[in-house]
């Protein structure tokens, strides 16, 4: 091979290899430029305008703290009148709505059988009272005749021991007679409380066994609610404090308050039972079932609405602005509670007096322009 033909073929090679690496570094600087293009319309983007209402001044409030509870209302005084003896129901007129009073006849067992059984007993009363007489005129006798010597002590004993016989006998039968007027009186069936009538369980000619449910009856007079609250909840209640409760049909919200407070958490679940006393109304009744917020006191913190807290990232953060742009502060959410309708919560991690974005703002990019009216500063 001729020598300038080998130089000419490598001198090509170089060229071509130059060539490309122009090229490359030419799309480089291009697809920089593009880039820091990008980066500048961003910086240069619109800003955006806040209205009234958007900027939410971070600021110490006394949050009201509350506790939710829920409950069935009922009365304090109720009584399930029940059959204390077997037979026919009798004479039972009351319905449900009646109002009744304390020692009231209500209705009746068929006493036959008791009477009967009443009679009985104190007829047997009269033979051992009759016994008894015998055996103190018997002993009467023998303590004459051993006085006069014509009978001998062990005489006497024996006597004395058939009338403390007869004595004992004559108390049983008094006894058995006692028990037959407790079954007749048993018969009559009475309402032990003053109120009116929720239940009839039992209807006139039916055959009743002991226990038997017949009535209840509930005073409604006093009222409370039972509301379960969980041990952390319940750390906080005291007897003394009030709730605000609705009643699910009323428009009116029911006051109550903290009466007693049951030292032991229930069975399986574990809550704590809080009775709370409320102020009877003609419209309530026991059994309705009524929600609320029990409040447990006050506490001095940095709040915002929990609307304006945004949870789209690991760890809830607020929007504020600064100098005129957006940045993302994360925070450390505490108590919430509800104030004129609103949700509060409390937030460390946030500066007091700043601007926060609402949340109807919506997510804004970290470095936005905003643009603040002045009679937006301190909203809210």
């Amino acid at each position: 091979m001729k020598p300038w033909i080998k130089w000419t073929a490598t001198g090509l090679v170089i060229a071509i290899l130059a060539g490309g690496a122009l090229r490359t570094l030419s799309a480089r600087k291009d697809k920089q430029a593009a880039l820091d293009a990008q980066q500048l319309a961003q910086t240069t983007q619109m800003s955006i305008d806040l209205v009234p209402g958007d900027l939410i001044t971070a600021s110490q409030r006394q949050l009201p703290l509350n506790v939710a509870i829920s409950g069935t209302v009922a009365a304090v005084n109720t009584a399930m009148i029940k059959a204390r003896v077997a037979g026919e129901l009798q004479g039972l007129k009351v319905r449900e709505g009646d109002p009744v009073r304390a020692g009231q006849v209500l209705g009746q067992i068929d006493s036959t059988e008791p009477d009967a059984r009443l009679r009985q007993a104190r007829q047997q009363a009269q033979a051992a009272k009759a016994q008894v007489d015998i055996a103190q005129r018997t002993q009467d006798n023998n303590q004459a005749l051993v006085a006069q010597g014509f009978i001998s002590g062990t005489a006497l004993s024996a006597s004395q021991a058939s009338l403390a016989a007869a004595q004992a006998n004559y108390a049983a039968a008094q006894s058995g007679a006692d028990v037959s007027a407790k079954s007749v009186s048993d018969t009559v069936l009475r309402s032990p409380i003053d109120g009116f009538v929720s239940q009839r369980l039992a209807q006139p000619g039916e055959r009743l066994g002991v226990d038997s449910r017949i009535l209840e009856v509930v005073d409604l007079s006093r009222l409370e609610l039972q509301a379960e609250l969980s041990v952390a909840d319940a750390q906080h209640a005291r007897v003394g404090q009030t709730a605000q409760l609705q009643v699910h049909g009323l428009e009116e919200p029911i006051a109550a308050k903290v009466v007693r407070i049951n030292p032991s958490a229930s069975v399986g679940s574990r809550a704590v039972v809080v009775y709370l006393a409320i102020v009877p109304g003609s419209s309530l009744r026991h059994g309705l079932f009524a929600q609320g917020l029990l409040s447990t006191g006050t506490l001095s913190t940095l709040a915002v609405p929990l609307s304006a807290v945004r949870t789209d990232k690991p760890k809830p953060y607020v929007q504020v602005v600064r100098d005129g742009k957006v940045q993302h502060l994360t925070v450390t959410l505490g108590a919430r509670s509800e104030v004129d309708g609103q949700t509060l919560v409390s937030l460390s991690g946030l500066p007091e007096g700043a601007s926060v974005l609402a949340g109807t703002v919506g997510m804004l990019r970290e470095g936005t322009v905003v643009m603040v009216p002045p009679e937006t500063q301190g909203a809210r």
